[in-house]
């Protein structure tokens, strides 16, 4: 009897977390693409605050609830959106699957319990797992990122591949200096993989400096959104 109540103690306090979200379910992808970036940054913001208090609640994580796979992606898929809001680049993929992810998330919340569940999918991103943006000339991992540093340390435990940390910059500076720069940010990322769980072994640290712009320019050009880091998985 013990159990069953702190098991249903548990279960209210993952039901009050999720209410935004579940409310916010109903605004399709298409419409939070048609929204400026700071309202999407609050409705991406309420999914991803929703799925992270799921997914740390022990009362789901050990009672095999299915929330708990749907709550890990869309604090995954969400903290990705959100990191690239924060360059001011709405993307629609990280968008649409964080959407998804909270919508299948509250839908089971709502299941009856006694329905059958079927097993859900591997919580394993097919591409890219996370990108990290940087400031100008700097290496310094910024605070806003270790959400998406934890989520793709939580994604990189259940893939069991080898994962690429892949260091970028924009194309300002020498080709030289540019690549070594690169280098210190994946490896910076690295590091914080590592301490959030990730093994050092499946970790592949690999530097592009300014030859892979995420946005193409012209030489000498800073642009915010080639100053990155991508955690992604290698077929």
């Amino acid at each position: 009897m013990l159990l069953k109540t702190k098991m249903l103690a548990a279960t209210l306090v993952a039901v009050t977390a999720a209410i935004p979200v579940a409310a916010a379910a109903q605004t399709s992808a298409n419409d939070l693409m048609a929204m400026s970036v700071n309202e999407l940054n609050g409705e991406i913001g309420q999914r991803y605050n929703a799925a992270l208090a799921l997914s740390t609640d022990n009362g789901t994580v050990s009672a095999d609830d299915p929330r708990y796979v749907w709550a890990l992606q869309a604090k995954a898929q969400c903290g990705i959106a959100l990191g690239f809001l924060k360059s001011n680049t709405k993307d629609p993929v990280s968008i649409g699957k964080c959407v998804d992810a909270a919508a299948r998330m509250n839908a089971s919340l709502a299941a009856p319990e006694a329905q059958v569940v079927v097993a859900p999918p591997a919580v394993c991103p097919d591409t890219i797992a996370g990108i990290i943006f940087f400031e100008w000339d700097s290496a310094e991992v910024p605070e806003s990122a270790m959400a998406t540093i934890q989520s793709a340390a939580q994604s990189i435990a259940t893939c069991g591949k080898t994962i690429s940390v892949a260091g970028h910059t924009d194309r300002s500076g020498s080709d030289g200096y540019n690549d070594a720069l690169a280098r210190r940010r994946a490896e910076a990322v690295a590091q914080l993989l590592v301490a959030q769980g990730a093994s050092s072994n499946s970790l592949e640290v690999s530097s592009y400096g300014e030859r892979e712009p995420k946005v193409p320019t012209a030489d000498g050009e800073r642009t915010p959104q080639n100053r990155r880091v991508e955690i992604s998985v290698k077929n």
